[in-house]
């Protein structure tokens, strides 16, 4: 009889993903042996081949469980999907939850850090649930109905820098200007500095083109703002419903109320107030663990 065949189906085959722009770091373990492999990112068919020659090698039935961990990171969730498709129990996890050894000097390679993480995964489905910090990964459509505010809070980030870039400018030459609008900037040919000489045709000119990247922020964020107010107005999909209800609430306003629905409550399941304010960012992120 082969290693293969004592193995119960049942057996777990643990699996981490190390990932980087270039390379992905493969680790695998039947709980005693430890496998690490190493192949270019995103080429899923070798992804698919490794995981079948990890079977082999570690003694593990071709129908094994597979539990699999990765860091949640620019990557984002296309890879847990394709995982989950597959039939892989995926898990993302928080980076912040990694441990690390204060009392050793912090060894940084790709090696150490997929063992570690194949140690923790074990660690954590064994019941110990404070080894990881799971992430709830939303769907593709709640991802996506995401972006909208995301992207505001972006673009009103670089209108402010800017807005301070321009101001600095003009700082630097003894002026003060309290409030950005147009007539400042038809103005400049006629501006002089605090000691009276006239603003120098380069600075004129990086300060219209400044502006113009100002102005199309500035007009990007309306856009935004129009859009939303416009899908709350129509409310023809279960989350711009739940804004217009979070409107009729004294106090908030359709910002916050576009944040805490698309953000927290259309999608993550809260099962107590601890896990809200977990994801607010107010107590241990572990307590998002075992939704």
């Amino acid at each position: 009889m082969t290693a293969a065949a004592d193995q119960s189906p049942k057996t777990p085959f643990y699996q981490a993903l190390e990932l980087s722009n270039k390379t992905w770091k493969l680790g695998f373990s039947n709980g005693e042996t430890i496998r690490i492999k190493t192949l270019e990112a995103r080429d899923l068919p070798a992804l698919r081949e490794q995981i079948e020659i990890a079977k082999g090698k570690l003694g593990l039935s071709a129908d094994c469980v597979i539990e699999s961990v990765y860091e949640a990171g620019r990557d984002g969730f296309w890879i847990h999907r394709t995982l989950e498709s597959w039939g892989i129990h995926s898990c993302v996890v928080d980076s912040a939850s990694i441990e690390v050894n204060r009392k050793k000097r912090r060894v940084k390679t790709d090696r150490v850090d997929v063992e570690a993480l194949l140690v923790q995964l074990m660690r954590y489905l064994g019941g110990e649930e404070k080894a990881l910090a799971v992430v709830i990964v939303p769907s593709a459509e709640a991802e996506d109905r995401m972006r909208l505010n995301r992207e505001r809070e972006r673009l009103i980030r670089e209108r402010g820098a800017h807005s301070s870039r321009i101001k600095s400018l003009f700082i630097a030459q003894g002026l003060v200007i309290e409030r950005l609008n147009d007539t400042v900037i038809d103005t400049l040919d006629h501006l002089c500095t605090a000691t009276g000489e006239p603003l120098g045709a380069d600075l004129k000119e990086e300060i219209r083109r400044e502006y113009q990247r100002y102005c199309l922020a500035d007009e990007q964020i309306r856009a935004i703002e129009q859009e939303q107010k416009r899908r709350v107005e129509q409310a023809t999909d279960v989350s711009h419903q739940q804004v217009a209800r979070m409107l009729e609430i004294k106090g908030i306003g359709w910002v916050s109320s576009w944040i805490l629905v698309m953000e927290f409550f259309s999608w993550r399941g809260f099962r107590n107030r601890q896990q809200l304010a977990a994801c607010a960012g107010l107590t241990d992120p572990h307590a998002l663990c075992q939704w």
